[in-house]
């Protein structure tokens, strides 16, 4: 079995929408997102710096455009399987929840674009940041966390742990790591997935409420705990949840296993995802699908392992 992945903010790179704009369906789609949001999401995949694109107002929106222009793009080749899951990582779970049918792409991309600008503004309510901690024991990397008033933010497995908060907190975490483990300052600008992102969630739950769903038509793995949502009402609850609450990558990842998967796909901006399930799960075949030219193995890959029909 195949599953779609779908990445978050920090896999954005310059230039990720060029390749696939040059498809004039997907120029259009573009042009529509970025009227109805406000940003020139053409520009700032195409010819805007690295700098300009870590914004989290501009990067949410920008990942979540990539992944589904990819999406569409790969459904017009062929049916994808009804049983093949989709999870996505952080801002990325709104892509999934698109392509799992949950809302339309359109919505999903307007939600981005709100979490993000709202995500940016809560973060320049107090000084908080996130930092990488690689190794050690969860257990005990958490116990640490903990006593020092850090949240672990993301639980991404194959031994890597984000912890998130004020950043006094952070700098003891860095002079002072958990046995084992190697601490890295990541360049956010805040505690993401956190009490500090309340008023982030306050405006996402607002702005949800004039969103339609529908149940999926696949199964979506939730960040929260990696279970497999199958009530749109339900999934809309958690995507608005999840703005504070612990991404749990290492629970979706045992539920991509429980599921039998074989192989999985990364939309683009791709790499990150793909890097985790190697080291989780091994032996997995994996793509990660950065440009057009990739999408005959995308397809391919699909149909070994899904038995799809091209």
């Amino acid at each position: 079995m195949i599953a779609l992945l779908a990445p978050g903010q920090g896999a954005q790179t310059p230039g990720m929408l060029a390749p696939w704009l040059e498809d004039p369906v997907a120029e259009e789609t573009i042009a529509r997102w970025s009227d109805a949001i406000g940003l020139d999401l053409r520009r700032l995949g195409t010819t805007a710096g690295a700098d300009e694109i870590k914004d989290t107002a501009v990067t949410q929106p920008l990942v979540v455009a990539s992944a589904l222009l990819a999406a569409e793009r790969l459904a017009a080749l062929l049916d994808l399987p009804a049983a093949a899951p989709v999870a996505g990582h952080s801002v990325g779970e709104l892509a999934a929840a698109a392509v799992a049918g949950v809302l339309p792409p359109d919505a999903a991309v307007a939600l981005a674009a709100v979490r993000g600008r709202e995500m940016a503004a809560a973060c320049a309510l107090e000084p908080t940041g996130m930092s990488a901690v690689l190794g050690g024991k969860p257990d005990d990397v958490v116990a640490a966390l903990t006593g020092l008033g850090l949240d672990p933010a993301n639980r991404n497995g194959a031994g890597q742990i984000v912890a998130a908060g004020p950043l006094p907190a952070l700098s003891a975490l860095g002079e002072a790591p958990p046995e084992g483990t190697r601490v890295i300052a990541l360049p956010v600008a805040g505690a993401f997935h956190t009490r500090f992102m309340a008023p982030a969630e306050e405006a996402m739950r607002s702005h949800a409420e004039t969103v339609s769903v529908t149940d999926p038509v696949r199964p979506l793995l939730s960040n929260a705990d990696g279970a497999v949502v199958t009530d749109g009402a339900e999934a809309l609850r958690r995507l608005v949840a999840q703005v504070t609450r612990p991404v749990r990558w290492d629970s979706c990842m045992a539920g991509l296993r429980e599921l039998g998967i074989t192989a999985v796909i990364e939309l683009p901006p791709a790499g990150t995802l793909v890097g985790l399930v190697k080291r989780e799960l091994k032996g997995t075949a994996t793509l990660a699908l950065k440009t057009p030219d990739q999408l005959g193995k995308a397809v391919d890959m699909i149909t070994e392992h899904a038995g799809a029909e091209k």
